[in-house]
């Protein structure tokens, strides 16, 4: 793969038939609960391998955790969220590897397999292609919230089972639905970075509707309130001269478009011919699933992203 395009993972061809696809992801707690913590780490590391039509199979543990007696008690959790989530993904955990950090952080390098005529890469977008989105977006406002203890452990538990919940059934519904141009995951680059890295790579344009894209409850709310991680501050100074606001698209709007998210859905880009039967997929995956087309891509090399509010 080229580096330059920003995909997902690397891709290592080992025949005509078979490609290895590679991947490595780990971070900081984003929620309380350690057992979550862990699961969401895991389902966030094989998202870069669904989003590039791979299967994955094998990966291992990436760790780093502090000899505090307290804190070292809950890692027993931690690794039991992860070792679930790698089974319900059919990938065997085969090792990894530990260090003592004051800061808890965990995640995985995941590997998966793809036959190359199977696999889906950011750069192949096309002027016409419908824009699905497979979650909601707005976890980095909310656990953010969470911190700063604006949130309880129940008003954040829709968007922790989304986080939680494996991005297969994105890549099943692709595979049926068929015509998928160009797909990537939505994560700490929020909504318009990941689009605008896929336009870059494809040299497109596009064109998204706010009101389409779905948003966790209580997200508009709590970035009112100035729930804002900084890294979705940076997200939008990054991609500010690739971003075209309308008039009536607001303030909230352009924070939640541009929050870091963790493990978020897939962005695709279908064909409109075949969009619908993407969209029936997802819908029969059920929670935390969603199907919104939220908007187009169209011709321009510029890879400028238009918002609007209808």
């Amino acid at each position: 793969m080229d580096a330059s395009t920003k995909d997902d993972a690397a891709v290592f061809r080992l025949s005509d038939d078979r490609a290895l696809v590679a991947t490595v992801d780990f971070f900081a707690p984003v929620v309380d609960d350690p057992y979550s913590f862990g699961a969401i780490a895991a389902a966030n590391a094989f998202s870069d391998l669904y989003a590039m039509g791979a299967a994955p199979f094998l990966a291992l543990n990436i760790l780093a955790w502090p000899r505090n007696p307290e804190i070292l008690a809950l890692l027993a959790e931690v690794l039991r969220g992860g070792a679930e989530v790698a089974a319900e993904a059919g990938a065997a955990i085969l090792g990894g590897h530990s260090i003592d950090d004051p800061e808890p952080k965990y995640g995985m390098v995941a590997i998966g397999e793809v036959e190359p005529r199977e696999l889906i890469t950011n750069a192949g977008a096309q002027p016409g292609d419908v824009l699905v989105l497979t979650k909601p977006i707005g976890t980095g406002i909310l656990t953010t919230a969470l911190k700063r203890d604006l949130l309880t452990e129940a008003e954040i538990e829709p968007a922790v089972r989304s986080m939680r919940g494996l991005n297969r059934a994105g890549l099943a519904a692709m595979r049926a639905a068929g015509g998928v141009h160009a797909a990537t995951d939505v994560t700490g680059f929020g909504l318009i970075g990941h689009l605008g890295n896929l336009l870059a790579a494809s040299r497109c344009s596009a064109r998204i509707n706010t009101a389409q894209v779905p948003i966790f409850p209580l997200a508009r709310e709590l970035a009112e309130r100035g729930s804002i991680p900084g890294g979705s501050e940076r997200n939008r100074r990054d991609m500010s001269g690739r971003t075209r606001w309308s008039g009536g698209v607001t303030e909230v709007d352009r924070v939640l478009l541009n929050d870091a998210q963790t493990s978020g859905g897939l962005l695709i880009a279908i064909d409109a011919a075949r969009a619908p039967a993407l969209t029936a997929n997802l819908g029969r995956a059920g929670a935390p699933f969603t199907a919104a087309t939220i908007g187009a891509v169209v011709e321009g090399p510029e890879a400028l992203i238009q918002v609007e509010s209808e």
